[in-house]
């Protein structure tokens, strides 16, 4: 007998994802709520959110729950270990960050994507769903979801967890533009009223 996959989010949960993402202004808080929101609510392992330097071609953590210390320090997490992080720019026709795709793994026993397995497994992690944070269609991080069971994942899930990165894409975008141009206008601010007629 085939066990029928259950959806694990609802309306109740979207909106909570929603709600917060549009009324929270300090984004690591926002970050932090979030993580520890989607641990708690769907009983997962744990959730980490990761934001790209483009300079280091590195996935930077910004927020975890659920995870311990010793994993987050496990060492650094490179866009694809097959890419060349010592150019300028990661053109690997087979990357999936960069090409903003989705990345679930069932097992982490049996999948060679994974950089570090050893201590995935020692975390007790088995599936991992990897959900690209994107604005207008450039990768500027990753939601990690880290589950210590096999998870047979429903497609209606994966697209409730790309709407919700979707709109973590959005939200960083205009806060990197709403921080550019209070620095502009304390500039202007600074100017002498001379310069200002």
């Amino acid at each position: 007998m085939n066990k029928k996959m259950e959806r694990k989010i609802d309306l109740k949960a979207f909106k909570i994802f929603t709600r917060a993402i549009s009324t929270y202004e300090d984004l690591p808080l926002l970050f932090n709520h979030l993580t520890k929101t989607i641990t708690r609510f769907f009983n997962f392992k744990g959730c980490s959110l990761m934001l790209f330097d483009e300079r280091e071609k590195q996935l930077f953590r910004v927020s975890s729950y659920g995870v311990s210390q010793q994993y987050m320090n496990k060492g650094a997490l490179f866009a694809d270990t097959k890419c060349d992080v010592t150019r300028d720019t990661c053109s690997c026709e087979d990357c999936p960050f960069m090409k903003g795709e989705t990345v679930f793994i069932k097992n982490v026993k049996e999948d060679p994507r994974i950089q570090y397995p050893d201590a995935a497994l020692k975390e007790g992690i088995v599936s991992i769903l990897t959900v690209p944070i994107k604005f207008r269609g450039v990768s500027t991080g990753i939601m990690r979801i880290y589950n210590s069971e096999r998870w047979k994942l429903h497609e209606d899930d994966l697209d409730s967890f790309l709407a919700v990165a979707d709109l973590l894409g959005l939200l960083i975008e205009y806060n990197g533009l709403r921080n550019f141009f209070e620095t502009i206008k304390i500039g202007v601010d600074q100017l002498p009223p001379r310069l200002l007629r």
